[in-house]
């Protein structure tokens, strides 16, 4: 696992996810909470190929915008069919205003080519 800086806080609107795409296939989706906590989850529907990113946050969960599924921020697990596996979460280090997060090594090979 290798720490990168994703993002700054500036760029992060509260409930609205973010995507870092490292290439067409791998991303993350970077989530600032209501309440200012920052979360890092793999940025795919894990019922259907599908961005997260492109739903809806509330109350600590992401909403697949293609079939209603919600996956809570701080674990990935779903809550709501049709998905029942979890999406991979990362965690996030924020040091001043930029966002640090824990990624895979192929990830982070990704984004720092």
């Amino acid at each position: 696992m290798t720490w990168l800086r994703l993002a700054s806080l500036s760029e992060l609107e509260p409930e609205k996810p973010l995507r870092v795409e490292f290439d067409f296939d791998a991303a993350v989706a970077l989530v600032r909470s209501a309440d200012g906590g920052v979360y890092a989850l793999n940025d795919n529907c894990t019922h259907e190929d599908y961005s997260l990113s492109e739903g809806w946050v509330e109350d600590h969960q992401i909403e697949c915008a293609l079939h209603g599924s919600r996956f809570d921020l701080r674990t990935g697990q779903p809550d709501v069919p049709p998905a029942v596996v979890a999406v991979r979460t990362y965690p996030v280090e924020v040091q001043g205003e930029d966002v640090y997060v824990d990624l895979p090594d192929e990830l982070a090979a990704l984004a720092q080519a």
